[in-house]
Parts: C-alpha cells; sequence; structure tokens
C-alpha cells in the first residue's frame, strides 16, 4: 500500500507535465500566421490646382437701415374740429402727391372770408370818397386864384393815404382768411406713405397740433459705414464746392439685401454720395446708397421695405486688373502659400494679401503664370521633398 503512494507521487508530476506540453504544442501549431505589412512610403499626397492671373471685382460689404430722404411732420396751421379723414390717412398707408388727408371744419374761415370781403369794400368805397374829396379841395384852390401851390393838408393827401393804407389792410386780411380756409384742408406735399398717425376724427386741434409723420416712396437712403481699407476699393460720389452733384460715372452699383420671415430678398441700389465728416469714434466715412422706387412689386411675394429695417449692402469695388484669386484653405499662417516645381517638390512663397471676401484672397507677386498651387493641408516639414500630386480644375 505504501509503494503504491509513493508511486501515484511519482506519477501525478509526470502525467502533468505531459498535460502542459500537449497544450503547448497545440498552441504552437495553431498560432495565426503574422500579417506581412507593406512597407511604408515617405512620399507624400498633396492636392493642386494651377494658379492664374485674371481680373476681379471685388464687393465691400457693409450695413445700414433703412432711412426716407424726405420725411415731414404734418402740423396744424389753425384751429378746429378735425371733421374728415382720408382712409389712407393710417401707418403703412400710401397716399399720391396733392391727395387730401385730413379736413378741419372750415365753418369759422368761410365765415373770416365774408368779413373780409366786407371790409375790404367798405375800405375801397372810403378811398373813393376821399379821391373825390381830394379832386375837389384841388379845384376849390385852384378857383379861389391862390398864388403857389397848395399844402398836402390843404389837398386831402393825409386822408388819401391813410384811405390807401385801409384797403391794402383790407386785402391782406382777406389774403390771410382765403389762406386759412385753404389750411384746414391738410394735402399731401408729395407721392409718401403714413409713418405716424396722431390725431383722429372729432379731435380738436389747434396750431402746433402733429397730425402725423410721413415720408416719400420715390426713393429711400441707406446709410453705410466704410472703413479705410474698404475706401481704397471703391470709388466714392465726392461732391465739391461749385457742384450741384458728382459726376454719374463715379456711382458705383450696390445690393441691398435682408432677411424676412426666413427669405432672403434684394434690392438693386447705387452709391449716390459720401457724408461730409468722419465718424470721430470710429473713423468711418459714411456714404449713403439709394434704393429708387423701393415699394414696387417687381419680384413676386416680396414684401416692400420698412423705414428703420437693418440690412445689408454689396457695393462693387474697382476692377482689381491681373490678380491671383486664390482659395483660402491655401493659405497657411496668413500669408504663406506652397507649390510644386517641375520636379514635384514642394516650395514656399509669403505673400501680400490685397483683399478677402471671406472664401477668396486676392494677391498680388512674383508667381509664375500656372504654377501649380497647393490647396491641401500640409506641413512646412516637407519643404523641398517630393510629393504625389493630385490635380483639381478651379
Amino acid at each position: 500500500m505504501n509503494s503504491m503512494n509513493r508511486l501515484s507521487r511519482l506519477l501525478l508530476p509526470l502525467l502533468v507535465l505531459l498535460i502542459s506540453a500537449g497544450i503547448a504544442w497545440l498552441a504552437i501549431a495553431n498560432r495565426p500566421e503574422p500579417e506581412r505589412k507593406k512597407p511604408v512610403s515617405d512620399t507624400v499626397n498633396v492636392e493642386v490646382m494651377p494658379l492664374r492671373r485674371q481680373d476681379y471685382l471685388p464687393q465691400i460689404t457693409s450695413q445700414g437701415t433703412i432711412r426716407p430722404h424726405t420725411e415731414t411732420t404734418l402740423i396744424a396751421q389753425v384751429s378746429g374740429t378735425v371733421t374728415e379723414l382720408s382712409p389712407r390717412f393710417n401707418p403703412g398707408s400710401f397716399f399720391q402727391s396733392g391727395e387730401l388727408l385730413l379736413k378741419i371744419d372750415p365753418r369759422d374761415y368761410q365765415a373770416a372770408i365774408t368779413i373780409a370781403e366786407a371790409e375790404l369794400a367798405q375800405a375801397r368805397l372810403r378811398l373813393a370818397q376821399e379821391q373825390a374829396r381830394a379832386e375837389q379841395a384841388r379845384r376849390d384852390w385852384e378857383r379861389l386864384g391862390e398864388p403857389g401851390e397848395p399844402n398836402q393838408l390843404a389837398l386831402r393827401q393825409p386822408q388819401l393815404q391813410s384811405e390807401r393804407a385801409a384797403v391794402a389792410g383790407a386785402k391782406a386780411r382777406l389774403t390771410q382768411a382765403r389762406l386759412n380756409l385753404q389750411r384746414t384742408w391738410i394735402r399731401a406735399p408729395y407721392a409718401g406713405r403714413l409713418l405716424e398717425k396722431q390725431v383722429d376724427l372729432g379731435r380738436f386741434v389747434s396750431p402746433g397740433t402733429v397730425f402725423g409723420r410721413i415720408h416719400a416712396v420715390d426713393f429711400i437712403e441707406v446709410r453705410l459705414p466704410l472703413s479705410n481699407r474698404q475706401l481704397a476699393f471703391v470709388t466714392i460720389p465726392e461732391l465739391y464746392q461749385g457742384q450741384e452733384k458728382p459726376p454719374s460715372s463715379a456711382s458705383p452699383a450696390a445690393t441691398i439685401r435682408t432677411e424676412i420671415g426666413g427669405r432672403q430678398y434684394s434690392w438693386p441700389a447705387h452709391i449716390v454720395r459720401s457724408e461730409g465728416a468722419v465718424d470721430p469714434r470710429s473713423q468711418q466715412t459714411f456714404v449713403i446708397a439709394r434704393v429708387d422706387d423701393p415699394y414696387a412689386s417687381r419680384e413676386p411675394g416680396r414684401p416692400p421695405l420698412k423705414i428703420g429695417q437693418f440690412v445689408e449692402a454689396k457695393i462693387e469695388g474697382q476692377t482689381l486688373e491681373n490678380v491671383f484669386v486664390v482659395p483660402d484653405s491655401a493659405l497657411h499662417a496668413g500669408n504663406t502659400l506652397f507649390t510644386i516645381d517641375d520636379s514635384n517638390q514642394l516650395q514656399q512663397h509669403e505673400i501680400e494679401i490685397i483683399w478677402r471676401d471671406g472664401e477668396h484672397s486676392v494677391i498680388k507677386g512674383e508667381l509664375d503664370e500656372d504654377v501649380q498651387l497647393v490647396i491641401s493641408p500640409v506641413s512646412r516639414n516637407l519643404i523641398g521633398r517630393q510629393v504625389e500630386v493630385t490635380r483639381t480644375q478651379q
């Protein structure tokens, strides 16, 4: 029994060793084949486009608000009760030049005209009587045969001048009465639109009462700020002493854009003048863009412009001739470009940017026509190394 136990203790470790060896053999025999990788190439692929000279028309961007070129406050010049309002005397309504907007009770002023006419008739009668007396006084003087010339008092000249003055005063009062009657009819001084209404039917008004505010609709204006850099690329219509208006050739075209109800709308415009002073805080110059006939419904569904509405403007600048226009993606560190030479080696160029529009940059430099411009990201560490090229047309 003891010999059996000793044999078991000897055989058990051997059995464990045999099993472990078998498992190790199976693992080695069934190991996966190692993946054979291709040798890594150190050549970098870049995307290029040909660089060509061209003429470029910059678009100067600015912002402003719509404002009327003519705005008028309607004010009462006579007192009375408002007895009539035009259906178009409501904010936002359009009206034509000379159209009756509202009416004040005219009866007091019609009566004043009748009274003034009667006073004028009486003054003319008194003047005629005094003229007859003056003629009679001259004849009496001549009949008496008095030596010398009669004095003014003897010929009733002061009385005659007084009656003439009375007639002139009566005429003036009649003119004033008729003018006051005309002022009871408030008419539009031009074709326009009502901005604000401050009276209604039955309201008693006195001189100085504000009826409302109106503005002209033949064209509107937008006040646009331009920086000194932007001024270098646009022709500003400047007015000099002795000129009535700037030459039409100095009126750059512009486009006014705004978003209304989630949709973009645009109106053609042009720059008509610049203001006579520079903003002392921003050192910007303000130019005035004019939009003609802004309320005509030329574009279906386009709403009319509103006074005070915020808009963006793009102004056509001066044509930049014989320049390179490159995508901003080709720029590195602000003012660096990469090109490839005939040997497909990467070259670096420091350039001067003269204009940017948010997507492209305009440059002038010593680069050659049709040089291959790198437009994909690259590292400066590759300068002078050979690269693989993928050409694109842009």
